[in-house]
């Protein structure tokens, strides 16, 4: 059996808007998320856990920044493309593990529909896969609410 463990870390800065897109459910709040795509910083850091399972690099590698075809997407688009390389490699994603690093918003409220979206895009059970979150103690740029950051870990398996 050749078992893969990858790690993602994204960060996304908070800017003008009314809501934040995380593990792909809106989740209001008084700012949003800037970034190139959806600034959908729980996604970027799964997808980039399994290219990294996967020795493929990053996220933006496989949709770079600098190409206008990605501007606004949603980022499932990203981790749907992640969850079918692994496959086309002969694994099977076994869990996947995620955590939001911020003050504010509040994860827990959200924590158990962003389960089930992610685990919805990624093809597992909601077993398989954690969503949580942390704060840094009012340390750093997410303790002073300047933005929100993610590390993901993803487990891949030969069935």
């Amino acid at each position: 059996m050749d078992i893969r463990l990858g790690n993602g870390f994204d960060v996304h800065a908070f800017g003008p808007g009314d809501h934040v897109i995380l593990c792909g459910v809106k989740i209001p709040h008084d700012q949003g998320l800037v970034g190139h795509s959806d600034a959908d910083v729980a996604l970027h850091s799964v997808t980039d856990a399994l290219y990294g399972a996967l020795a493929e690099g990053d996220i933006g590698q496989h949709f770079p920044p600098s190409d206008p075809q990605w501007k606004g997407a949603a980022s499932d688009v990203f981790l749907r493309h992640a969850v079918t390389l692994a496959g086309t490699r002969g694994f099977k994603i076994s869990n996947i593990d995620c955590t939001l690093i911020c003050e504010f918003p509040k994860i827990g409220p959200h924590a158990q529909k962003m389960r089930a979206a992610l685990a919805a895009i990624a093809g597992l059970a909601e077993d398989r896969v954690s969503v949580k979150a942390t704060t840094s103690e009012q340390l750093g740029f997410t303790g002073r609410g300047e933005g929100i950051a993610c590390i993901a870990t993803a487990t891949l398996v030969t069935p």
